[in-house]
């Protein structure tokens, strides 16, 4: 994937997670990109750790693998800073 993918990838995908996370209203633009991108790595890698593809180009699956990867890393940060993430 080109850097534009990943840009695209990364916003929609932190998007998602940050609606998912409830986050939505305190993140911006930026912040969703970056999140969705590290999301990618994070859910790539946790897949490969169970012998499942993850980002595969620029497609549907990447996407889910980028979105579950920015909300498990929402998640993580969430559980450091000590806010319950229960509503």
């Amino acid at each position: 994937m080109g850097i534009i993918s990943w840009i695209i990838v990364g916003a929609l995908a932190g998007w998602l997670a940050s609606m998912m996370a409830g986050k939505n209203s305190e993140m911006g633009g930026l912040a969703n990109v970056v999140i969705g991108i590290l999301g990618a790595f994070i859910g790539g890698l946790v897949l490969r750790l169970f012998g499942v593809d993850g980002i595969t180009g620029f497609n549907i699956w990447s996407i889910i693998v980028a979105t579950l990867g920015a909300f498990l890393l929402l998640y993580i940060v969430r559980k450091i800073k000590g806010v319950s993430v229960e509503k």
